[in-house]
């Protein structure tokens, strides 16, 4: 009966379990076995291998590498350039806005940032010397940043700036403020410096050795000036933990790189690519937010719901820098009504167009075209610079490579036609010179 049984089992598909009750013989669990086909997985396990498999493939592709380096790099390049323009435009009027002379005293900007729990570093002494240093130094933090020339500390300096003054005087800025103030605060985590950066050129001709003497320098300085300022009191708690976490991880991140370049190096360097990757992924949410909002709180407005917005908004006077060309947009009805409509179709649709990609450029494209003529129209070139920058990080990397590209090749052509230029009024000096008798 055993032998029997044997044969019978070798005949299936799959084990067979033998019950024997009583000296008989039952076999159960088991399929017939079909010659040449395998057995089909169940719509559930079929799920289950797909999303298992979609896991993997992102959880490599996060811990691997930096995620969207040319987004992020135009980020960068977007945002410091930005606040540089801002801080240039208004170097004339630093002390009425940000100095001793500013209608918002010190003593209000303490008590305001008392209650919102903000930080600047400008309320740490009154004078003018202390508030000039601060405000020509936000402006080298933003030329190091757009560089990116020693990129992970030009990010904490600039998120440090930004906060110094913004934080000093919330009174006088606008959207676009608003903006850089999160986005600082976002690229600090980010590897924005892999591509388009002085950091990704040094690195790719074989970088200092390990031997940073000039990022050492800094680091060490910037440790020097917080310890000082926390032993006297003047960081929150929050705030202490922050900047001393960022003085840590960077100083542990230095040590991993020069002691133990084996597996401590690799780990750390997934650290740091999911912190990127979180970083991207909240800015991608914090624009798609700006948007998602805007959009909804204007169709509550009576004046977006009849079409009639856009027409009040060119007749405001502090923000018509050129009247006659905000008239004659007033003036066509029709114009007026596509222009105030499709503002809001556009804030509206945008973050439900993220998931096609040639839609999604597209989108991006109309959003900066709109964005340039709030700028020219309404006279907040720095809002509109802010809200590209933010929109440049939805373009794909093709498109992005190709402009970059672009860019590099016209520089050399640049240089070239300098130095041809130059050469040729050299040689016109160096011509003999002609005397007629």
């Amino acid at each position: 009966m055993e032998q029997a049984a044997q044969q019978h089992q070798d005949q299936l598909s799959g084990p067979a379990v033998v019950d024997r009750q009583g000296g008989g013989l039952q076999v159960t669990a088991y399929s017939p076995a079909t010659p040449g086909r395998e057995s089909v997985p169940s719509p559930l396990t079929r799920s289950r291998r797909r999303i298992g498999a979609v896991v993997r493939q992102g959880l490599a592709r996060i811990t691997e590498g930096a995620i969207a380096p040319y987004q992020s790099a135009v980020a960068r390049i977007g945002f410091s350039l930005t606040w540089l323009a801002l801080l240039l435009r208004e170097w004339v009027h630093r002390d009425e806005l940000y100095g001793v002379h500013s209608p918002w005293s010190p003593t209000l900007a303490r008590e305001w940032n008392a209650t919102t729990h903000s930080f600047t570093v400008l309320l740490w002494n009154d004078s003018r010397l202390w508030s000039e240093f601060v405000y020509a130094a936000a402006i080298v933090a933003s030329v190091m940043l757009l560089l990116g020339w020693r990129t992970r500390t030009a990010s904490l300096l600039f998120l440090i700036g930004v906060l110094a003054l913004q934080n000093r005087n919330p009174f006088v800025g606008n959207g676009g403020d608003n903006v850089l103030h999160v986005m600082a605060i976002y690229l600090v985590f980010t590897r924005c410096g892999q591509v388009w950066s002085w950091d990704a050129r040094r690195a790719a001709h074989g970088g200092d050795g390990g031997r940073d003497v000039v990022g050492i320098g800094m680091w060490a300085l910037f440790t020097a000036v917080l310890a000082l300022v926390t032993g006297v009191g003047e960081l929150s708690a929050g705030w202490a933990l922050l900047l001393w976490g960022f003085v840590f991880a960077q100083m542990a991140w230095w040590l991993v790189r020069r002691y133990a370049p084996g597996e401590p190096r690799i780990v750390m360097g997934m650290v740091g690519n999911v912190v990127h990757a979180g970083a991207m992924f909240v800015i991608a949410a914090q624009v798609c937010l700006i948007y998602a909002t805007s959009g909804w709180y204007k169709i509550q407005g009576s004046f977006w719901q009849d079409g009639s917005a856009l027409y009040y908004a060119l007749h405001l006077g502090n923000v018509t820098p050129w009247p006659a060309l905000s008239h004659t947009i007033a003036s066509s009805s029709l114009l007026v009504l596509l222009l105030t409509y499709g503002t809001v179709m556009l804030e509206v649709a945008f973050p439900f167009t993220l998931f096609n990609r040639r839609l999604r450029t597209v989108m991006v494209a109309i959003l900066i075209g709109m964005h340039a003529g709030i700028g020219v129209v309404l006279g907040l070139p720095f809002f509109s610079l802010a809200m590209i920058a933010a929109d440049l990080v939805f373009l794909p990397t093709t498109v992005l490579r190709r402009a970059g590209d672009r860019v590099a090749r016209m520089v050399p052509r640049a240089r070239r036609g300098a130095q041809a230029q130059v050469v040729e009024e050299q040689t016109k000096q160096l011509e003999p010179v002609q005397y007629h008798a």
